[in-house]
């Protein structure tokens, strides 16, 4: 372990910032268990709150796993940070893209794997979605279904990629409910994914999902995709070849080009 002390004044993004580079530089293995809040605290000099937030953060993003009554062990050693610059930037059309992709998967896997429980599941959160108050509530509700379909699917990959991405979804069907209520799927179309799964029918599941997102998607697609975020930037432009001298057919200079 290579922790400096972190300089005065200075955020529990420094101590973040330590902390993931010593788990991304093979410092702490995955699953390794990490010293004590202390321990970290009198390494790098500052409090101990600080540490807990720095850890907090690094839990909420899963490259740390705090265990109750155990202690914090590494659960990954990639840093997710740049990738969730990315998401968190992306347009709302983006978004919905990106999840036609997701959710038809694993809304297939999930009515081939589901168990009785996974179904239970989902009928609590799709209630939830149903009775949200408001537009933030019912986003997130919105994105715990989806999720809760991915789980289903019993994919570690898929769910740990569909957990980064839930926030942004959520944030994206709180716009869309605040800017224009028709352009969401109805509480019957999710209903649908919900009876396909448990019908153990894939082909249906797909129908289902697709039939949640595509028509936003193409309605987004007709409105010009209105932004939820900066647009990527536009490519540089290619540069014009340079000029060439000319010459004769031969390519060989004669004797006016020698004078």
């Amino acid at each position: 372990m290579a922790l400096n002390p972190v300089p005065s004044g200075s955020t529990v993004d420094a101590v973040l910032d330590q902390l993931q580079a010593e788990i991304t530089g093979g410092g702490w293995k995955v699953g390794e268990r990490l010293p004590g809040e202390l321990h970290l605290a009198d390494e790098l000099g500052v409090s101990r709150p600080a540490v807990r937030e720095a850890i907090r953060a690094l839990s909420h993003i899963g490259v740390l796993e705090v265990r109750r009554g155990d202690g914090t062990y590494v659960r990954s050693r990639v840093d997710p940070r740049p990738m969730l610059t990315g998401v968190a930037r992306s347009r709302l059309i983006d978004v919905f893209e990106v999840q036609l992709a997701y959710d038809v998967q694993a809304a297939r896997l999930a009515a081939r794997r589901r168990t009785d429980a996974d179904l239970a599941r989902l009928e609590r959160l799709l209630a939830a979605r149903g009775a949200a108050a408001d537009e933030r509530e019912f986003g997130e509700a919105d994105a715990r279904f989806h999720l809760g379909v991915v789980e289903a699917a019993k994919n570690p990959l898929l769910v740990e990629a569909y957990r980064y991405f839930a926030g942004r979804l959520g944030e994206a069907m709180t716009a869309l409910r605040a800017d224009d209520t028709s352009l969401e799927a109805t509480q019957e179309a999710h209903g649908a994914v919900l009876a396909a799964v448990a019908a153990r029918d894939p082909d249906a599941a797909e129908r289902a999902a697709r039939t949640i997102i595509e028509p936003t998607l193409t309605a987004l697609d007709a409105l010009g995709a209105p932004d939820s975020g900066p647009k990527p930037p536009e490519p540089p432009e290619t540069p014009e070849p340079p000029e060439t001298p000319e010459t004769h057919e031969t390519g060989m200079e004669t004797p006016d080009d020698l004078a």
